[in-house]
């Protein structure tokens, strides 16, 4: 494979963008992103779009970014995996760029999540991120389903609803400086755990907001790399895993086999260790995912997480820095645009720019986990081509 560079990122605030629809905001996306490529894009460089978008209701996916942009003479392919779309759009462009078969692709990632027809949402929702047969006849929509896994990982582990609330707080901390989040303001560990329960143990500050917003990368070939810039960020390596769909076909409800085959994939191909990860952005949906999250993908030893937490260590300024951005939990989360938001957060990282910017970061880890929990993906990007 060729090496593939990220040369320019962009993203729109996370909110409730009750004003705006699809159509606007992934134009935002794709001319922030243009206006960071640091010599310049011509449109028509671009020779092929991947499109990663979930729940819209406005139609044709790939029609409305090839219409919105500007983009009518290229291939344009929607891709949906759940909340692992983002990343999972970023990996098949690293393919397509990698082969040799396009030298320059736009990876775009938007979804709108709050309409004002709520009761249509909810459902449109609930069909495409659930089972309809198997989970959502049980009760099974995303708080429930990931509340299972919390619930027994709480009980087997030393872990408990402070850590959670740890990483909540840690996260929203982490989200005043961003001026791309939606959730900007500090909670406190008691507001976390005296909040109104949603789903035990997932009290309401345990849980993500919903989000609107969109997000776009432009990858290209390292053929071409230097007529974009001279500070190119590399995909080191993409994963994508699976496990089963029904909870009661998974072996075991405190790890996510599928953020263990993607890292072990992505690791692979970047030729590093979790340890050589300087910063991180991990999927924290609900706050016991980043603590699991955090052995899946290596970072902690096994029940070990909750001393991460304990210590400092994931906190802007500690030896792991985890979601410097805010996370899904304070940033937001558009589930299609969410993983690609993760990569345009490293990118920034990994150039020096960053939000809570992280001394000597040299490495970026992105990591999404959805489906419900039977599909992950992970992206390491890195400043230095090797």
């Amino acid at each position: 494979m060729k090496r593939v560079a990220i040369v320019g990122a962009g993203m729109t605030v996370f909110k409730e963008h009750f004003d705006l629809g699809i159509k606007e905001l992934v134009p935002m996306a794709v001319s922030e992103m243009a206006s960071h490529v640091d010599k310049g894009l011509d449109r028509d460089d671009i020779q092929a779009a991947w499109f990663g978008e979930l729940t819209t209701s406005d139609g044709f996916p790939s029609g409305i970014l090839a219409d919105s942009c500007g983009l009518l003479d290229i291939p344009v392919t929607r891709v949906e995996n759940a909340c692992a779309t983002g990343n999972d759009a970023v990996r098949n462009a690293t393919y397509a760029v990698g082969s040799g078969a396009v030298d320059v692709a736009l990876v775009v990632g938007a979804d709108k999540v709050r309409e004002s027809s709520a009761r249509s949402t909810f459902w449109e929702w609930a069909s495409l991120t659930r089972d309809m047969a198997w989970d959502y006849p049980l009760g099974l929509v995303a708080p429930a389903n990931f509340a299972l896994h919390a619930a027994r990982y709480l009980y087997e582990s030393p872990a408990t609803r402070e850590h959670m609330a740890m990483v909540a707080v840690k996260n929203h901390k982490h989200a005043l400086t961003n001026p791309k989040a939606q959730l900007r303001f500090e909670i406190t560990i008691e507001q976390v755990l005296n909040a109104p329960m949603v789903v035990a143990p997932f009290g309401l500050y345990d849980c993500t907001p919903q989000s609107d917003g969109a997000a776009a990368l432009l990858l290209v070939s390292e053929d071409v790399v230097d007529r974009y810039t001279d500070n190119p960020v590399w995909v080191r390596g993409v994963g994508l895993g699976m496990d089963r769909v029904m909870h009661q076909h998974k072996q075991d409800m405190t790890t996510f086999p599928p953020t263990v085959r993607a890292a072990k994939a992505a690791y692979a191909m970047a030729g590093i260790t979790a340890a050589d990860v300087d910063v991180a952005e991990v999927h924290d949906c609900f706050s016991a995912v980043e603590l699991i999250s955090y052995e899946d993908l290596g970072f902690a030893e096994r029940f070990e997480a909750y001393k991460l937490v304990e210590s400092g260590a994931t906190t802007f300024g500690g030896s792991m820095p985890v979601n410097v951005s805010g996370g899904l939990k304070a940033k937001g989360h558009p589930p299609g645009a969410t993983g690609v938001a993760q990569c345009v957060e490293l990118f920034e990282q990994l150039r020096g720019d960053g939000n809570n910017q992280v001394d000597g970061a040299r490495i970026g880890l992105a990591h999404n986990i959805g489906g419900p929990t039977a599909v992950a993906a992970v992206t390491i990007l890195g400043n230095q081509k090797d």
